[in-house]
């Protein structure tokens, strides 16, 4: 009987190729230990015939448009679902799913997929109000802070509902932002006169961020690291070997970007005075300096003034305390830092000093002017913000 059907719907389909499709044979393959897989016997018009073939060679089609005409197309040659499979590099199961869809739908049957049943259903609003007020208060357990797993078990919903709940709402408990406000009372009349320098550098003057980044370990490890290479990091030994330290004085020009420094053993005043002797002679006669400078006392000591007075073209501006981040050098120390001492090996202080040197030829090659942003108006406003100070 299924031979009959067979070869009636092959007949079917070579004499009424211009009729519409006709119905659709279907019968189950029964092995032995019991298991069923469908299979439908494809009839083909010449007009699907034609639809189809323009599908699977259209370039622009989706790739799953393709794919299925082109199982139709190879069902329709009457060739096993093992073999189209084969071909087309699909699943057995995914043809008889598409030979099924276009028994049942024709061609437009391929061209969409059913709707399918909604997954779970969607936070209520409620839940996810109450998991936002949660975690802008304290928890109530023993811990500073709320974490995923905790708010999970209070609320009753899993982890990954939370963490996108999170980040909905841009919420970031295990974060903390650390600040400091400064108790200068004359921080406003500090913070115009510096940020006038960098925003608005007088005529025929020269303006120097000057600092010193003492104490630069020169640290060996213990064992060589492994470089990086794909799918793993760099490596290298927590514990280390202390060889010394040095002390790096800088001078940043903030109008072409360029930095002046020295490495010395020591950050004391009268190294200091050497320091602003080889400024003083880097920088040519005639211009007037004004320089920028933090509250370290080495800066303000009775000999290091002295020099001051000695030096008329030299102009120190102190920025206020606990207000560091307003000299400009700071970034420079962030950057060579970063680039070249943390991950550094030096067996010396000669090797650190050297490659201390060789950074700063390098980034003299190319400097960029240091460029200031904010006016003192915008800082003032965004310190407001802050907390009052504490009695």
């Amino acid at each position: 009987m299924i031979k009959s059907q067979v070869e009636a719907a092959s007949a079917q389909s070579h004499s009424e190729d211009s009729q519409p499709r006709q119905e659709v044979r279907c019968w189950a393959m029964v092995w032995g230990d019991g298991a069923m897989a469908q299979q439908v016997c494809v009839v083909v018009s010449t007009a699907e015939r034609e639809q189809l073939a323009v599908i699977a060679a259209d370039r622009n089609r989706p790739r799953k448009h393709v794919e299925r005409a082109r199982i139709v197309l190879a069902s329709a040659d009457r060739h096993s679902a093992q073999q189209v499979a084969q071909s087309i590099g699909v699943s057995r199961p995914t043809v008889w799913r598409w030979q099924q869809r276009f028994a049942e739908n024709g061609v437009e049957g391929l061209l969409r997929d059913k709707t399918r049943k909604p997954g779970k259903a969607p936070i209520p609003a409620p839940t996810t109000a109450r998991v936002v007020a949660l975690t802008c208060t304290e928890p109530p357990h023993q811990a500073t802070h709320w974490t995923g797993r905790a708010m999970a078990k209070a609320i009753g919903i899993s982890v990954g509902s939370v963490q996108r709940i999170w980040r909905a709402h841009k919420l970031q408990p295990h974060r903390l932002r650390t600040f400091k406000r400064s108790r200068d009372p004359a921080f406003a009349a500090k913070l115009s006169d510096i940020v006038g320098l960098y925003v608005d550098p007088p005529a025929h003057a020269v303006v120097l961020s000057i600092d010193e980044k003492s104490q630069i370990q020169a640290l060996d490890r213990t064992q060589p690291g492994l470089p990086m290479k794909p799918g793993r990091c760099q490596t290298m030994t927590h514990d280390y070997k202390r060889h010394g330290t040095t002390t790096l004085f800088a001078a940043l020009s903030v109008l072409d970007g360029a930095v002046i420094g020295r490495c010395m053993q020591r950050h004391r005043h009268s190294e200091f005075i050497r320091f602003l002797n080889a400024v003083e002679r880097e920088v040519p006669a005639g211009k007037v300096i004004h320089t920028v400078l933090d509250n370290y006392a080495t800066h303000k000591h009775p000999k290091v003034l002295a020099w001051l007075a000695r030096h008329p073209r030299w102009t120190f501006h102190f920025t206020p305390t606990s207000a560091s981040w307003l000299n400009a050098v700071e970034n420079f120390f962030s950057k060579m830092t970063r680039q070249r001492i943390r991950r550094g090996v030096f067996r010396s202080i000669i090797d650190l000093q050297a490659a201390i040197n060789a950074f700063l030829v390098e980034h003299n090659a190319s400097p960029k002017p240091f460029l200031w942003t904010k006016s003192a108006d915008a800082i003032s406003a965004k310190l407001d913000r802050c907390p009052a100070l504490s009695v």
